[in-house]
């Protein structure tokens, strides 16, 4: 088993984003009803955010919680995951604030519920002025999403001569979306086996790293990301390039 200070060493990723798959399955292994799944999930995530922020001392983490298509999940199931979030981030918020963790969200904020969407503006409100570790929650979000928003909203900003077109590019672009402040992610890692993006940060994804794992998200230990990181180490990133000849 490779170690944490080996890992360190060789440098670390300067984004992770995790798309935090196969709670239900888990919960249907062990005779369990779904929504015990996503309470062993949310602990799971305590578990990595903890890891990252005291001992790994990664500096961004992306958790994708909900997507915009989790919304024609059964109703009980959706209320429930609103609950678990709104108390996960209550409960864990004086941990973020004296652990020097930034949350931030990508997502369409306005589409939660009123008290989840407050109880967020509140945690980000409080935790603004930290950098030790930048939290993003992928909440209420789609790609696709994204990037169509993004075209509304620059095609309203071209009509009121606020944008001239012929400046925008890939760089200017991505400063309409959701994950303006956030570098896009080094390595991704889906769990649960599934061997595919879901809608997840489709435009920031070009030149990630992708890691893929059979590991049910519960089950997902800080061993495990410490091998994906190892794992990507080892691959040689040339982002469209040709390496020099030496």
């Amino acid at each position: 088993m490779i170690g944490i200070e080996e890992v360190k060493a060789r440098g670390l990723p300067y984004h992770v984003a995790i798309i935090m798959d196969g709670n239900g399955r888990w919960a249907k292994r062990r005779g369990f009803v779904r929504t015990a799944g996503h309470q062993a999930g949310a602990q799971a995530a305590e578990r990595m955010i903890r890891f990252v922020g005291r001992q790994l001392g990664l500096k961004y983490l992306t958790l994708f919680a909900f997507s915009v298509e989790n919304w024609d999940r059964p109703a009980a199931e959706v209320d429930f995951l609103m609950d678990l979030l709104e108390r996960f981030i209550s409960e864990k918020l004086q941990e973020f604030i004296s652990e020097g963790v930034h949350l931030c969200v990508s997502g369409d904020v306005k589409g939660l519920p009123v008290r989840v969407r407050e109880t967020v503006a509140h945690a980000i409100g409080e935790t603004a002025k930290n950098d030790r570790l930048y939290l993003n929650i992928a909440l209420n979000y789609g790609s696709r999403q994204e990037i169509v928003r993004a075209c509304q909203v620059i095609a309203r900003a071209v009509q009121l001569g606020e944008l001239d077109l012929k400046l925008l590019d890939s760089k200017a672009f991505s400063e309409f979306l959701y994950s303006k402040d956030i570098p896009d992610p080094d390595l991704i890692i889906r769990t649960s086996g599934e061997m595919r993006l879901s809608n997840f940060l489709l435009w920031q994804a070009a030149y990630s790293e992708l890691y893929f794992t059979d590991t049910l998200w519960p089950d997902f230990a800080p061993e495990e990301l410490l091998s994906a990181i190892a794992v990507y180490q080892k691959r040689d990133r040339r982002f469209g390039t040709v390496p020099g000849e030496e």
